[in-house]
């Protein structure tokens, strides 16, 4: 055999070898990468370079390895920071180089499930659970979606199988300490509301909401709890603010706007009242909320007029009895006639008090224009008759021409006046000290 043959065929079996070493570094370094091993498949590719130094597709590869790894760390540094987008982001990069790696997609689906994007978390980890039933990151995962979902008896099912398959998993083993102590305390507080104890109950559902400030929906829950007993308590202030809580953790929560509408009737503040039942009546268009509506758009237009029950200081729910007392104390505390001697602005507004007073009378001791105020209508737009003069209102209630006097001393009986108008002898017609 010719020697110089022999040698070019030994030649060629090497370099076939090498071909073959070097097609199975690379091969070795695309399934690592697949995998997400990005430190493992980088040594495989720096292998290939080392025996075929020109190698664009070990490049090539060498790149997208370190791309990972950069990757990686942004992740891990975003998930510290609470930067859950961030994370969801680089794990979707990262998962373009290394598309079977379970890991990278349990981070993402966890991510998900944090961010409120239970769907999308529940499908990822749907799709590694059907690939391997017994991994518990993605039974974790599964667990943690039906437990920030509100569903926690099932999301205790969940921690518990993830737990078994990893003995170890912390993450999966805190959840469900969490889960647990959740739905214990705030069935404490369920109990204690139903039975009256609305102290209790505010001090439990306090309680609840400092276990996990991660789970929205609960939390959401146990804010619009605690004001609904919050108002029980008359704390309505507190109330609209933990409504609101609510609403911030929950944007879609009707039973949170309806809650805090009524704490803002409570309080008379009518325009954010209609505003929150304007959005309730627009995402359930229902019979009660037409209704709600309507009212809060009733006492916003009513709170827009005089309120001729502060006027005469009394309750909206006074008496005929009471109206006359309230009148006749107003009316001699405003009669001109008693600031005579004041400046000429003192005297311009107990003038204006006194016709307030008059015209507050008028309405209010008439039972047709009281029942029309009281339902919101413009008396006005009614055609009711609403012109009045103070001075004869005045007189007509103290007698007529001569029945009272403050230049005198009559109104039925002696009223006399220390120089400061003030009455020494209360009038026996009015019922009251002056």
């Amino acid at each position: 055999m010719n020697p110089k043959l022999g040698f070019m065929r030994e030649l060629q079996g090497v370099c076939e070898l090498m071909k073959l070493i070097i097609n199975g570094h690379m091969r070795e370094g695309k399934c690592h990468l697949l995998l997400g091993n990005a430190m493992a498949a980088t040594r495989c590719f720096q292998k290939v370079q080392e025996l075929e130094p020109e190698s664009s597709q070990a490049q090539q590869e060498l790149k997208n390895a370190e791309s990972i790894l950069e990757f990686e760390r942004l992740a891990e540094i975003s998930f510290e920071k609470r930067d859950f987008r961030m994370v969801v982001f680089c794990m979707d990069r990262a998962l373009e180089s290394a598309s079977a790696c379970h890991r990278f997609k349990v981070l993402k689906a966890e991510c998900l499930a944090l961010l409120g994007r239970y769907p999308e978390a529940q499908s990822v980890a749907s799709d590694i659970l059907r690939m391997d039933s017994t991994n518990g990151d993605a039974l974790y995962v599964r667990g943690l979606c039906l437990y920030y979902e509100d569903c926690i008896d099932k999301a205790v099912q969940f921690f518990v199988q993830a737990l078994r398959m990893a003995p170890d998993h912390e993450k999966a083993r805190l959840a469900c300490r969490n889960a647990k102590a959740l739905k214990a305390k705030k069935e404490e507080g369920n109990k204690a509301f139903k039975e009256g104890s609305f102290e209790e109950a505010y001090d439990l559902y306090s309680e609840a909401l400092t276990i996990d400030p991660n789970n929205i929906k609960t939390n959401a829950k146990l804010y619009c709890n605690r004001a609904t007993v919050g108002s029980k308590l008359n704390k309505l202030e507190q109330a609209i603010e933990d409504c609101t809580k609510a609403i911030k953790l929950d944007e879609t929560y009707i039973k949170a706007y309806l809650r805090r509408a009524q704490c803002y009737m409570d309080t008379e503040q009518y325009e954010e009242a209609v505003r929150d039942y304007e959005k309730v009546y627009q995402t359930e268009k229902t019979k009660e909320h037409k209704n709600l509506l309507k009212n809060a758009q009733l006492e916003l237009k009513k709170s827009k007029r005089k309120d001729y029950y502060k006027v005469l200081g009394v309750d909206k729910n006074a008496t005929e009895d009471e109206i006359k007392k309230a009148y006749r104390k107003r009316a001699l505390m405003h009669h001109p006639d008693r600031h005579s001697g004041a400046s000429a602005e003192v005297q311009k507004e107990e003038e204006k008090k006194f016709k307030e007073v008059g015209e507050a009378f008028t309405v209010l001791s008439d039972p047709k224009k009281k029942s029309r105020y009281d339902s919101g209508h413009d008396l006005e737009d009614d055609d009711m008759n609403m012109d009045f003069d103070a001075n004869n209102i005045f007189k007509a209630f103290f007698g007529g021409p001569g029945g009272f006097s403050f230049e005198g001393n009559s109104c039925k009986a002696d009223l006399l006046f220390t120089s400061h108008n003030h009455l020494l002898i209360p009038c026996s017609d009015c019922t009251i000290n002056h």
